[in-house]
């Protein structure tokens, strides 16, 4: 791989990476947003009110934060990607002007009404601009995913004699096997990471002593859906999504569990360190059998390892595997730490117990951390296609773009990027330092 090439991949991969942190609250908080707006119009009680009046405010900076951080990803695809946008941009194409037009329209448009309208338009009206606050974020991810979903397994299109790619079914792309689990998945954690940031902001509250019902209304809240959306996370979504790997993606999948020689009745690495000069797991602790059974549902079902395979389709092993292993094991401490929380709430010593608020305060960086790490095995367990068994990631880069102006311009996002998270931070803090009485 060239030298511009890599710094193509790293330039895409930070500022995607960063831009992402801001979908994955929108898309989840939007949801609660529109919960609470439906527990307000049903039982007029205004507690549900301030709860979302209070989180529609941080909603609105994430949103702009994300468009802002989002606008340079449409440009690389055509100053670092143009062979790439060429290759595949009538197809893929298609998903993203409809994430823009349609979705970010709707969205942007009923949180305007939301934010403003409340006392000045109808409430079944204010209602329905908090459902279609919601709905706008998830059209939003599901047409971002679909356009990933093509490129991890391309349907839809057809090729010509020279070899160009063209759209043969519009709907096929939208509706492709490869993107219902991984859009679930992917709202999933979405929620989970909402649920958390609910959560530990109301822990914030209730171990400060400050605004004590909207604090119980929002651990409860956290702990009731995290337990729930924890447990999704794993199983049906994740689940789900993985036998999309299984069945499409064979060489990801044998990556994701450091496999290298072929078994029946493959183990499931619970631990261990990849070694890819030697073909093996260092110090490892297995399941036995597990692997086959998650895989083909069958305890002696054959799992092919990566040396089955040429070396030059490996993925990046190393990478690949451990963010695997990390996403992994966040979700199983997320399940442990939200049932632990759902077990204090029946026990009726949830708002008391000061050492579990302050687990749930701290604990919120971590879905964040767990929801990356998925996106890391999604993109970098694909390598080396850009397009999955069509196109080459070297391929699909511009050719006339050296190195040093893509490291240049990188250093001066990283720059830009710094000074944004600052005021994200700042403008959030704010928020809640004032709390929920003073949003009002």
């Amino acid at each position: 791989m060239t030298e511009a090439v890599f710094a193509d991949r790293v330039q895409f991969a930070f500022t995607v990476m960063f831009h992402y942190l801001f979908p994955i609250l929108t898309m989840g908080l939007g949801f609660f947003i529109a919960l609470f707006s439906t527990l307000h119009l049903c039982t007029g009680d205004r507690r549900y009110a301030g709860a979302a009046r209070f989180w529609v405010k941080i909603f609105a900076i994430n949103f702009a934060l994300g468009i802002v951080t989002g606008i340079p990803l449409e440009f690389e695809f055509g100053t670092n990607w143009s062979r790439f946008s060429s290759f595949g941009g009538g197809v893929f194409g298609q998903a993203l002007p409809l994430e823009g037009v349609y979705a970010f329209f709707l969205e942007s448009g009923f949180l305007g009404l939301f934010l403003f309208g409340e006392g000045r338009v109808p409430r079944a009206m204010h209602w329905l601009s908090g459902i279609g606050v919601s709905l706008g974020s998830l059209l939003s991810g599901y047409f971002i995913v679909a356009a990933d979903a093509w490129m991890q397994h391309p349907v839809g299109y057809e090729t010509d004699a020279a070899g160009a790619i063209h759209l043969a079914s519009f709907w096929a792309v939208l509706l492709n096997p490869f993107a219902g689990w991984e859009f679930a998945h992917t709202i999933n954690g979405a929620l989970l990471t909402a649920a958390f940031v609910i959560g530990g902001v109301g822990a914030f509250y209730l171990l400060s002593r400050r605004h004590q019902e909207f604090s119980r209304l929002a651990v409860k809240t956290a702990v009731i859906a995290g337990a729930i959306f924890s447990l999704t996370q794993l199983f049906p979504t994740g689940d789900s999504d993985s036998n999309n790997v299984v069945r499409f993606q064979p060489v990801k999948l044998a990556a994701m569990e450091g496999l290298f020689e072929s078994e029946r009745g493959a183990p499931l690495a619970i631990v261990g360190m990849p070694d890819t000069q030697n073909g093996r797991l260092i110090d490892p602790i297995y399941a036995p059998e597990f692997l086959s059974y998650l895989a083909y549902g069958d305890f002696k079902s054959r799992v092919n390892g990566l040396m089955r395979y040429p070396r030059d389709i490996w993925p990046p092993v190393e990478l690949t595997y451990y963010s695997y292993h990390i996403m992994v094991g966040l979700g199983t401490i997320f399940i442990a730490q939200m049932l632990l929380g759902l077990y204090l709430l029946c026990r009726r010593r949830l708002y008391t117990s000061r050492w579990f608020l302050w687990t749930l305060m701290l604990a919120f960086p971590f879905p964040y951390i767990a929801n990356e790490a998925g996106w890391v095995v999604t993109e970098v367990g694909r390598q080396p296609w850009l397009v999955y068994g069509l196109l080459r990631t070297p391929e699909g880069a511009s050719p006339n773009v050296a190195a040093g102006e893509t490291i240049f311009t990188t250093l001066g996002f990283a720059g830009v990027y710094t000074l944004l998270g600052l005021l994200f931070v700042i403008l959030v803090a704010r928020i809640i330092q004032k709390g929920p009485a003073e949003t009002a």
